[in-house]
């Protein structure tokens, strides 16, 4: 009983001890497809370039999601990893312009419009 006790006790100043977190905040939403589009946003990135295009438009097109969002540190890490890997799904696939880089860039070209549109039809102001 003695021993039991001492555990629960052990138990209890573990417990105390512990660093007190603050609850994570609810996803918006709109978070999941924010995300994909900075993911779709990173993939045009790189095929456009590929396939002729020069310049940052779509690093550009970046900047502004980040700047009109304003996150905290911990979302923009996010943000900016899902551009990333958009960026480098296509980097090992394609080393050229190709006709399937070329299909590709008409899809997420649709997919991006689709998701901004949707997203601000139904989270804008």
């Amino acid at each position: 009983m003695i021993r039991a006790f001492a555990l629960f006790v052990l138990g209890l100043a573990i417990f105390v001890a512990a660093p007190v977190r603050p609850a994570a905040a609810a996803e918006a939403p709109f978070e999941p497809g924010l995300m994909r589009l900075a993911e779709v946003l990173g993939s045009l990135h790189f095929l456009r370039n590929l396939c002729g295009e020069k310049g940052d438009q779509w690093r550009g097109e970046m900047e502004k999601l980040l700047e009109s969002e304003n996150p905290d540190p911990e979302r923009r890490a996010r943000f900016v990893a899902a551009f990333n890997r958009g960026y480098r799904s296509f980097g090992s696939t394609y080393t050229q312009c190709t006709s399937s880089a070329s299909e590709a860039i008409n899809r997420y070209m649709k997919e991006g419009e689709k998701l901004s549109r949707d997203i601000a039809s139904r989270y804008g102001n």
